[in-house]
């Protein structure tokens, strides 16, 4: 288990789980998993039914997952190229409204979810998102944004008006100044920024969402280097994935292994000179793990491969449940206001949970198959038409398949300066 300090604040919430449980904490916002003793000298003795058996690892699914991602609307003006949901101006058609997504909430706070990540589409376009907002807050939940910026001064002043409701604000920005517009394919990077300013001024948890390319993998220090002047603290890189709009430019968009191979070093030079916190998507475990740190500290840094229905699970706007958000709804799965009875069940979410029993060489033998779980589900889907398949994009894989046999390392990646 990772370790739990004695803090000034008590967690906030606790949930139980096989191992032990889950503490929300306050200060220092986080998440912690800790084993039944620590549990219990914390006062949370009655796990119940939970706690039937012998002590259970990580490796089981959790009881709920951790954050739910709800695509609140399909509607958005940007037109981007690569976007994930393939958006419109129109949305849509039979996208649920406030009353289902508070439903929906009340559902997932009875689950005992801790986040909600909110975004689109637009959802800064909704006169009512800052309603839902309002509704997770009093029902426990940490609601988080994702905005493009893309929105009208009114629209921008409605939001900063609705800040401090949420846990984290992140905008998407794939680049600065003509690098933005090479990679979504509309020039949208003055009023990102005039977004971002004004965000900051409200809160002082705002970062940026970039999702990284060919197009703006060099380009990156810039980023980094303007969060920095715009004294914002995080900056979360995503890897671009064929999905929505995404699924007809992956090819021209997605990084190449070498990109791929270099994302680490370059990442952690970047975050000790900008002093910036950085947060790599789930998909990036293959990258990580492919530079051969050690297992334990992988695990104890919460570093997991794909978490798609079992750590977090995704909405479409219309309510259906997926497994994550670049995923389609699975069959005959349920609505997110519905999901209770579903997540237990044996074929839940199928591929994203059976990644264990269904690896294949070189994932199989590999010692963080754990961890990474295999990679990305999408891309395999995608790539290799089997989402079971190996990421056809992590280096070890694409080693695997030059070589034949041999599973290549690269160099150690160390920690200090």
């Amino acid at each position: 288990m990772w370790p739990f300090r004695s803090h000034k604040q008590p967690a906030r919430r606790f949930r139980y789980e096989s191992f032990g449980g889950i503490a929300q904490l306050g200060t220092p916002r986080a998440l912690v998993f800790i084993d039944r003793e620590r549990a219990r000298s914390l006062g949370h003795t009655d796990g119940g039914s939970t706690w039937g058996g012998d002590e259970a690892s990580l490796d089981r699914v959790l009881t709920a997952p951790l954050e739910a991602h709800l695509q609140l609307t399909n509607r958005c003006d940007a037109g981007c190229r690569g976007c994930y949901t393939g958006a419109s101006p129109q949305g849509d058609r039979h996208e649920w409204g406030p009353v289902e997504w508070k439903r929906a909430i009340d559902h997932l706070a009875e689950r005992g979810v801790f986040h909600l990540a909110l975004g689109g589409g637009e959802s800064a376009h909704l006169p009512w998102l800052g309603e839902i907002a309002a509704h997770a807050r009093a029902r426990g939940l940490v609601p988080n944004l994702t905005t493009s910026g893309l929105i009208t001064p009114e629209e921008l002043e409605r939001l900063r008006g609705w800040a401090p409701l949420f846990g984290q604000i992140n905008v998407s920005l794939d680049g600065v100044g003509e690098v933005y517009a090479r990679v979504r394919g509309c020039d949208g990077f003055a009023q990102a920024d005039t977004a971002i300013v004004a965000l900051r001024r409200a809160t002082r948890h705002v970062g940026i969402n970039c999702v990284v390319t060919r197009e703006n993998f060099d380009h990156l220090e810039e980023l980094f280097r303007y969060a920095r002047k715009r004294r914002l603290a995080e900056v979360e890189l995503l890897r671009f994935k064929p999905s929505g709009r995404g699924a007809g430019c992956y090819e021209q968009l997605r990084c190449s292994d070498e990109q791929h191979r270099a994302l680490l070093p370059l990442v952690l030079r970047l975050a000790r000179r900008y002093r910036r916190r950085v947060r790599l998507d789930c998909s990036y475990t293959p990258m990580i793990t492919a530079h051969a740190p050690d297992p334990r500290l992988v695990r104890w840094l919460a570093i997991y491969g794909c978490a798609g229905g079992d750590l977090l699970i995704g909405a479409k706007a219309r309510g259906a449940v997926t497994a994550c958000s670049f995923a389609p709804p699975p069959a005959g799965g349920p609505n997110v206001d519905t999901l209770g009875d579903y997540w237990g069940t044996q074929e839940a979410f199928g591929p994203f949970r059976r990644w264990r029993e269904a690896a294949r060489e070189p994932c199989r033998s590999c010692e963080y198959l754990a961890l990474c779980r295999g990679g990305c589900r999408v891309v395999s889907a995608h790539v290799a038409h089997d989402p079971t398949a190996p990421d056809p994009e992590c280096p070890r894989v694409q080693a695997f398949a030059m070589a034949g046999t041999a599973i290549t390392r690269l160099p150690v990646i160390h920690s200090g300066p």
